[in-house]
């Protein structure tokens, strides 16, 4: 295969909705969804972990469903609607799970928070979680290395009701 043959595989055009406005993106074939709301997008709110869907840290939502974000190639989001941590709030009213972490204290370092919190709104589309053994195991995917769990649990049972989002993750 020569240079130029190479160099149309290059980038991939890609159109999105992310946080609830229209993108239209050239990726490269082989970038994670996670580099490329990082490095390219510059949405820095989705952590970089283990880089191996073992953490949570880069939990997204797509199509209002849970995914790694480190996992995910860019290109297969095509057509998708994507919100992270940063499209849950509806301007300056955060989402009421962001609300329910306040609360609740449900975060010491914070650097698993915004995966906490988007597969916490994921687990609530699902509609699955009705008890807290139910809540623990769905959400066992996401790592706190600061062990702060049972804040995380009392702020996801309390929010639980009112988080299930329309729009893929984006509030109601």
């Amino acid at each position: 295969m020569s240079a130029t043959n190479l160099k149309e595989f290059a980038e991939h055009a890609i159109a999105l909705t992310l946080n609830g406005q229209t993108r239209q993106l050239n990726v490269q074939p082989w970038a994670t969804l996670l580099d490329v709301l990082r490095e390219q997008l510059d949405l820095v709110g989705t952590k970089k972990g283990c880089d191996h869907g073992q953490c949570g840290a880069c939990t997204v939502l797509r199509d209002g469903k849970r995914i790694n974000a480190c996992l995910t190639l860019a290109v297969m989001c095509d057509g998708a609607e994507l919100t992270t941590i940063e499209g849950l709030a509806e301007g300056d009213v955060l989402h009421p799970m962001q609300q329910a972490f306040i609360k609740h204290d449900a975060f010491q370092c914070g650097y698993c928070t915004p995966g906490q919190i988007c597969s916490a709104v994921g687990l609530a589309n699902e509609g699955r979680a009705r008890t807290a053994d139910e809540i623990k195991e769905l959400m066992s995917g996401n790592l706190c290395r600061c062990g702060a769990y049972s804040n995380i649990l009392a702020a996801v049972e309390e929010a639980l009701p009112q988080s299930a989002t329309k729009d893929g993750g984006r509030q109601a």
